[in-house]
């Protein structure tokens, strides 16, 4: 009886711990300004993700996520719909040119990318 609890409580706590992994990735996604750093972050604010940080200079994104909870092709359909491409997923013509200008970095052949 005893055992059988005590093998009980291990499985459990296995699948739990099972249940909260996370991943951890980072990709491009091409933005120019502290707007869009905020605008990008946002996205991220979703169920799943435990942390979203986008880099301005380097134009990297970090994720720590759940991928039992969130897709990372889910995440990169929330970032381009905010009007952001990234190496999965390019933003819809209209959301982008919707930015303010400062945020345009299509057209800024520094932060250009095909």
């Amino acid at each position: 009886m005893i055992l059988s609890l005590i093998a009980s409580l291990f499985l459990n706590y296995n699948a739990f711990a099972q249940k909260s992994k996370t991943e951890k990735v980072t990709f491009k996604v091409f933005g120019n300004c502290t707007q869009c750093k905020e605008r990008i972050e946002l996205a991220c604010d979703q169920k799943g993700i435990k942390m979203a940080e986008w880099n301005i200079d380097t134009k990297v994104m970090t994720v720590v996520y759940n991928p039992s909870k969130i897709t990372l092709e889910k995440i990169h359909e929330y970032i381009a719909a905010v009007g952001h491409d990234t190496e999965l997923k390019k933003a819809e013509d209209k959301v982008y040119k919707d930015l303010p200008g400062c945020c345009l970095f299509r057209e800024n052949p520094n932060t250009h990318h095909d």
